[in-house]
């Protein structure tokens, strides 16, 4: 089953989508992490998307459909999840007529509800290892040395996407453009929505139900 993980910014995502991949065999394509990997390498993807990250814009539709268009390419024979795209309308539009295109269909639109409040605790506090990527929480999930990977060592940080003037645009951002998918996936008929603000292994089973019915 084909799926697109949605929600706002510090709903959890990423590490459902992690645990999809480890438990459940999925090919992740997170275009979060795909942007900073070109950033990281100075290519110039990532020249043109760091200045729209930084501040907490959208990386133009251009660029993002590109990307996603050529990593689909590779991906006939494996289910997949999208994480991060679609974040507009527009998007999710060119996202269908990229599946059609090759023979892919989309089985499920998953929304990830989480209340502002807690996206704002979660985000203020993500810090993550500028090495390896690994995601940790001051409060929730400390590393075991202060500023240092558990994993592998590398220095963690606090991505400048995640500081609190950026946070308050970023939510602006997806109010106005990723929120409103919730209506274009209900139209669709394959919309379903899970209550992100549980514990992980919670949200988990919730996840692993709906991709089983």
């Amino acid at each position: 089953m084909n799926i697109v993980l949605f929600g706002a910014p510090g709903a959890g995502k990423g590490t459902q989508s992690t645990l999809l991949v480890e438990r459940l065999g999925y090919h992740q394509i997170s275009t979060g992490d795909l942007f900073r990997h070109a950033i990281k390498n100075k290519t110039e993807l990532g020249r043109q998307a760091q200045g729209f990250m930084d501040r907490g814009e959208l990386v133009p539709d251009s660029i993002v459909i590109g990307m996603v268009d050529e990593v689909l390419e590779n991906l006939k024979d494996h289910h997949f999840i999208l994480d991060g795209f679609p974040r507009t309308r527009a998007q999710a539009e060119a996202l269908g007529k990229i599946l059609q295109s090759r023979g892919l269909r989309l089985e499920k639109a998953i929304f990830l509800e989480v209340p502002k409040e807690e996206l704002l605790q979660r985000l203020t506090g993500r810090r993550v290892c500028q090495s390896c990527g690994a995601v940790y929480h001051i409060q929730s999930k400390p590393t075991r040395k202060d500023g240092i990977c558990d994993l592998c060592g590398g220095a963690v940080i606090q991505r400048n996407d995640d500081k609190e003037d950026v946070i308050a645009t970023r939510l602006r951002t997806y109010e106005e453009n990723t929120f409103p998918l919730r209506g274009y996936y209900k139209e669709m008929g394959n919309y379903a929505e899970v209550d992100g603000s549980r514990p992980t292994e919670a949200v988990f089973e919730s996840l692993k139900s709906l991709l089983k019915a």
